[in-house]
């Protein structure tokens, strides 16, 4: 089973919209991607879902994570780095069963002009700890807004090209 994660909180993301493309390519290639948006965590979920609680709205994110096989995380950049909101649902998972020896590619987007270089590699190490095996193709994309049209699809030529042969290797992986 394949996860995308969008991996913000934030209302009418660039993330969530890239997450949908990554997902629709996917099923033209006929797989099916589960989509998670981390807007859809339970709003009180660091309260209820930390440390080994686990409340009845959390739980079918949880199985849905267990049983992943495959994640594709969308990272935006907030402040030289990945949101808060993914580090604090990447604790609220079960360890070692949520993420432990499954597999991952990693996309990192943002306004600015680096594409959330410096969050990937944060969040490659957190993936590192939780012993996950880190497709080696990142992509980086960004200037987002410069690279989604109205309908949510990404159009400049380059970024199709290396997002096509991204998600061709993350099939084979």
């Amino acid at each position: 089973m394949i996860t995308i994660v969008a991996s913000t909180n934030r209302p009418d993301s660039s993330t969530l919209k890239l997450s949908k493309y990554y997902q629709k390519l996917l099923s033209d290639k006929g797989l099916t991607a589960n989509l998670l948006s981390l807007m859809d965590l339970p709003s009180a979920f660091i309260q209820t879902d930390m440390f080994g609680k686990r409340s009845a709205e959390f739980e079918p994110i949880q199985k849905l994570i267990t049983d992943t096989q495959k994640f594709l995380f969308v990272i935006p950049e907030y402040n030289g780095s990945f949101p808060g909101v993914l580090k604090a649902f990447i604790d609220a998972c079960e360890f070692p069963s949520s993420f432990y020896d499954k597999k991952a590619a990693l996309v990192g987007l943002s306004s600015g002009k680096y594409g959330n270089i410096r969050g990937v590699e944060h969040f490659t190490g957190v993936c590192n700890y939780m012993h996950m095996h880190i497709l080696p193709l990142k992509l980086h994309i960004p200037a987002i807004h410069k690279e989604l049209d109205a309908e949510g699809n990404l159009f400049q030529p380059d970024t199709v090209k290396f997002v096509n042969e991204q998600v061709t290797k993350f099939i084979n992986y």
